[in-house]
């Protein structure tokens, strides 16, 4: 891997992260990094509710960062694939609460199994000495992207 970039170039750090997207497989949309023949979205999406046990869908798409247009497809999608049921929020009518069916709730462990395996292999690789700032460095991204 390249040291010798500039810290200060921005056209550094577009290639570093579009090096990370690729090889993390971010850049295909049907398909998990870990392997699973879902989309990122809908993986978080399952990973949300899977932890959760119910969310309104107007809060999925809060923590997913997604439109709410997306999101209403994407919880069409889940709901065709029998993994997501829609109710109306008990405290408001026009509220939608979603939740796993059962179904879903296997999706959700099959893939959190697959996750903690591929996880489990990528830290593995990243030498014991640099896993702190590799997660600092995560952090401070998602920080900056969020100002």
């Amino acid at each position: 891997m390249p040291r010798d970039r500039r810290a200060d170039d921005p056209a550094a750090l577009q290639e570093a992260l579009a090096g990370f997207v690729r090889a993390f497989g971010l850049h295909q949309p049907e398909t998990t990094p870990c392997g699973q023949q879902i989309s990122v979205s809908e993986a978080h999406a399952l990973g949300e509710l899977a932890q959760e046990g119910e969310l309104r869908q107007v809060e999925l798409t809060r923590r997913l960062r997604l439109q709410k247009s997306t999101v209403s497809r994407l919880v069409t999608q889940l709901s065709a694939r029998g993994w997501v049921e829609r109710a109306p929020a008990p405290d408001d009518g026009r509220g939608v609460v979603l939740r796993l069916t059962p179904s879903g709730r296997r999706a959700a462990q099959n893939l959190a199994q697959a996750r903690r395996e591929r996880f489990s292999q990528l830290l593995e690789a990243i030498p014991a000495h640099e896993r702190a700032g590799v997660l600092h460095a995560l952090d401070v991204m998602v920080e900056a992207l969020d100002e």
